[in-house]
């Protein structure tokens, strides 16, 4: 009996997913066919072979793979060779750190598990979040929250918890989160003290660095109950830094986002320029009666931000 060539094809498969930036397995399997529309690589296949079921069996689809990836080696080279040295050969191509490169390969193989929708994995962490506070005892002034997105093991439905740390106590929110193809949405609530808040925000897009959009809701702090809305701007805050602050949700006034990022352990190459973008999508210039967020003030935050994690992340992670 011949013997059926390939080597942790799962886990090489996964990081090509995360070398090309694919979210899906539909993504990887359009890679494939732009590389050679008469590739043999197809989806359900391409489950068997995710789940350590099954390995491809055609020396052709090796070459595909390594065409794909630009790799200029053999196709029996992935075929057999061990994760650490496609690694090694793939980390810069992509341009990327290997613990990123892990930890979007992990994001990639969730994919599917328990019928989760596809991205999902991809927001899971924890974010520093900016907008404007309601409170009229803090007018002007911006207040920091802390998001935390995570995926419960016994359950298909992703969770989010939102939090500030207000002078009178915590303000604890959670619920349900929406991923849908025309963006994101959070629907969370504190069930002891009744405060609901829908955020509804732009669609993400790899590596996540930033989430951003509209909190709506009432104020918290303040004589009586108002109904309002705000920008806010969510960051990625890379693992292992050094958390949120517990107490003084409200930033000093005039206070630099990219200066308090960075003492939450995320570093900026250019944080003035950080500072001007922010404050451009959290204010925005538009017409009365109506809040509309540009998406090229978004779309300016999310290039510098993304440019900081994919660079800075594996280093302040290991800080």
């Amino acid at each position: 009996m011949a013997k059926t060539i390939g080597h942790a094809i799962d886990v090489k498969l996964s990081l090509t997913a995360a070398a090309l930036g694919a979210i899906t397995r539909k993504d990887l399997a359009l890679a494939f066919r732009r590389a050679n529309p008469a590739t043999s690589f197809d989806l359900e296949r391409a489950h068997k072979w995710l789940q350590g079921r099954s390995k491809p069996r055609e020396m052709a689809l090796y070459e595909d793979w390594s065409s794909l990836l630009g790799l200029g080696r053999p196709g029996a080279w992935i075929a057999e060779c061990s994760v650490e040295d496609f690694l090694d050969a793939v980390c810069p191509k992509a341009d990327a750190e290997r613990t990123a490169m892990l930890r979007r390969a992990e994001a990639f193989r969730g994919t599917g598990h328990r019928e989760r929708p596809d991205g999902v994995q991809e927001l899971v962490g924890e974010y520093a979040c900016y907008s404007h506070a309601w409170s009229p005892y803090f007018a002007g002034r911006l207040i920091r929250g802390c998001l935390s997105i995570t995926l419960p093991a016994s359950s298909a439905q992703p969770r989010a918890a939102y939090a500030e740390a207000l002078p009178h106590g915590q303000l604890q929110t959670e619920g349900p989160l929406t991923l849908t193809p025309h963006g994101l949405q959070l629907d969370l609530r504190d069930p002891h003290a009744g405060a609901q808040l829908l955020h509804v925000l732009f669609g993400p897009s790899p590596p996540v660095s930033v989430l951003g959009g509209l909190m709506c809701g009432t104020t918290i702090l303040g004589p009586e109950r108002v109904p309002s809305v705000t920008r806010i701007l969510m960051v990625r805050l890379p693992a292992g830094g050094r958390g949120l602050a517990t107490h003084d949700a409200y930033l000093p006034a005039d206070a630099s986002v990219a200066r308090d990022l960075s003492g939450l352990g995320l570093i900026l190459d250019d944080p003035d320029e950080a500072d001007r973008r922010i404050a451009r999508f959290l204010t925005g210039s538009l017409r009365p009666g109506i809040d509309q967020i540009m998406a090229a003030d978004f779309r300016a935050v999310v290039e510098l931000l993304d440019q900081a994690w994919i660079t800075r992340n594996g280093q302040a992670a290991g800080s």
